[in-house]
């Protein structure tokens, strides 16, 4: 899929129907993928294609923070990139008729990619500002509000994007602070599947990949896809494959780019016939994201430990003891803690990831059969309830064994030196809360916490059900969509890694393939 189509905006029938009188709205989780991008490699350039496009306006009037003794101002400058000429020489990197400003670097956020994201933000200001007011119209700080990206900078620009829509500058006040915005070291980075720094999830993609290619390589689809585009294809690699150079996913990225953009920047209309692109999708799919359907060490290493941060903040909502990212993006200069505008709670996270988070994510919880590659500028919004008192009269279902709470084990210290990128850190634990603990651990006046809360999922502002939700009483009597918080929580905690960087250096030499199914959403 390329450029998301929105849908309108909810009715006010349907706002009555998806947001029931005697269910309080208390957080919203929003993972938005990033908006439009120039491709991530130059591909097809003997198809025409030119590997720099003249997509990138903020290339003209670039920003940054520069000291000047004690105070740090603005450095406004003019980014032009450069590249090698027919002999090595530098030369400046054009665009299709020639343009040498505005010209994207690969992979980057283009014009397009800012006005979406932009709008999406437009779009959820509308939705949790004026027609819920569960957020409020004009803020004097952000600190109710967790931001965070990945390191890769179309994710946090696609997150400040937004975030501006949400809140444009007559909704902010003119003393606002700096917004806090949390990123992590790359080896830290559990915001999207981090193959790059998890040797076994690695070794799990590449075993899932090689199957998708051993299933479809060989098929009459690849024939047609072949007779399609394969006279682009490179000498060193003649035929599509799976596994081809480019890959297959690789010649859907740079179809799906040229597709969010202008015609100078298209491939011949071969490569756009409907069949090849369904056939194209549909072995995509399978090659990156079967895997969380399947095996359930898939789902912990991938994206388990997102889905974990993910409950704990909920968690942290309850007990009300800055689990839910309030006291990392609270406090004034120099320190954590309360919001600097007062504020001791988190009503709205919003995460700037990727097509592969939000993919990973609905299939994690059992809801991605059938689904297309999300789109550019995707959202999942996960939003915990609370029911009113006077509305709860169906006893919450508990069949999950209750053991006495046992604390977290300590962390072993030398995985931070393997992997380079954050070595490990001792953390004061007395507000620790009920966070990452299993529901089974947990103590019956703990488990009691989560009774009347309800967790639902929108993807793309559609309702998905997750299976393991659907028995009586794991769900709000008479509307599936809305899981018991007990019942989400068990169901994350079976993917969520106690100690990620361990998993990801263990089982190295087991099998791939779980010996019997381990189905998502359970």
């Amino acid at each position: 899929m390329t450029t998301l189509q929105p849908r309108p905006p909810y009715s006010q029938a349907e706002i009555h129907a998806l947001y029931p009188e005697g269910l309080q709205l208390q957080l919203v989780q929003v993972l938005l993928r990033h908006g439009e991008r120039s491709p991530v490699s130059a591909r097809f350039q003997n198809a025409g294609l030119q590997p720099f496009w003249p997509y990138c306006a903020v290339a003209r009037q670039m920003v940054s923070s520069t000291q000047d003794g004690t105070e740090f101002t603005p450095l406004k400058w003019r980014r032009r990139l450069e590249t090698f000429g027919p002999d090595d020489s530098p030369v400046i990197a054009t665009g299709p008729r020639g343009e040498v400003d505005a010209v994207c670097n690969l992979g980057e956020l283009t014009d397009r990619g800012r006005e979406t994201t932009h709008e999406l933000g437009v779009r959820l200001r509308h939705l949790y500002v004026d027609q819920l007011g569960f957020l409020p119209p004009t803020i004097n700080d952000a600190d109710m509000i967790y931001l965070r990206a990945t390191p890769i900078p179309r994710a946090l620009e696609s997150l400040q994007q937004t975030f501006w829509g949400m809140y444009p500058s007559k909704h902010r006040s003119p003393t606002l602070p700096p917004v806090t915005i949390i990123t992590r070291a790359p080896a830290d980075e559990t915001l999207f599947p981090n193959d790059s720094n998890c040797r076994r999830f690695a070794q799990l993609s590449r075993a899932f990949a090689q199957r998708t290619a051993d299933r479809w390589n060989s098929t009459n689809e690849m024939d047609y896809l072949n007779k399609l585009i394969g006279k682009w294809m490179p000498e060193s690699s003649p035929r599509v494959a799976v596994d081809s150079h480019p890959r297959l996913s690789g010649i859907m990225d740079t179809i799906n780019s040229t597709l969010a953009h202008g015609p100078e920047t298209r491939l011949p209309k071969e490569f756009y016939d409907d069949k090849g692109r369904e056939i194209i999708e549909r072995i995509g799919v399978e090659e990156w994201f079967s895997g969380y359907q399947e095996s359930q060490e898939y789902r912990q290493l991938g994206i388990g430990g997102l889905m974990g941060d993910v409950v704990a903040r909920m968690m942290g909502n309850i007990e009300k003891n800055g689990n839910d990212g309030s006291l990392e993006i609270g406090g004034k200069d120099g320190s954590t803690g309360i919001g600097r505008g007062g504020e001791k709670s988190i009503k709205l996270a919003l995460s700037g990831c990727h097509d592969t988070t939000l993919a990973a994510v609905l299939a994690s919880l059992g809801t991605f059969q059938g689904e297309k590659w999300p789109p550019y500028t995707s959202h999942i919004a996960l939003e915990l309830f609370k029911q009113s008192q006077m509305q709860r009269s169906v006893p919450v279902q508990r069949d999950v064994a209750i053991a006495p709470a046992s604390p977290p084990k300590p962390a072993k210290s030398w995985f931070g030196s393997i992997f380079g990128g954050s070595s490990e850190v001792i953390h004061n634990t007395a507000n620790l809360g009920i966070a990452r603990q299993k529901l089974e651990n947990l103590s019956e006046a703990d488990r009691s916490k989560l009774d009347g809360y309800y967790v639902r999922v929108r993807y793309n502002d559609k309702i998905v059900s997750i299976p393991g939700c659907k028995p009586v009483g794991k769900h709000l009597e008479g509307d599936e969509s809305f899981c018991t918080l007990t019942a989400f929580k068990a169901i994350v905690d079976k993917y969520t890694p106690q100690h990620w960087k361990k998993a990801c250096l263990s089982n190295m030499d087991v099998p791939a393939f779980p010996e019997k199914p381990e189905p998502a959403g359970y």
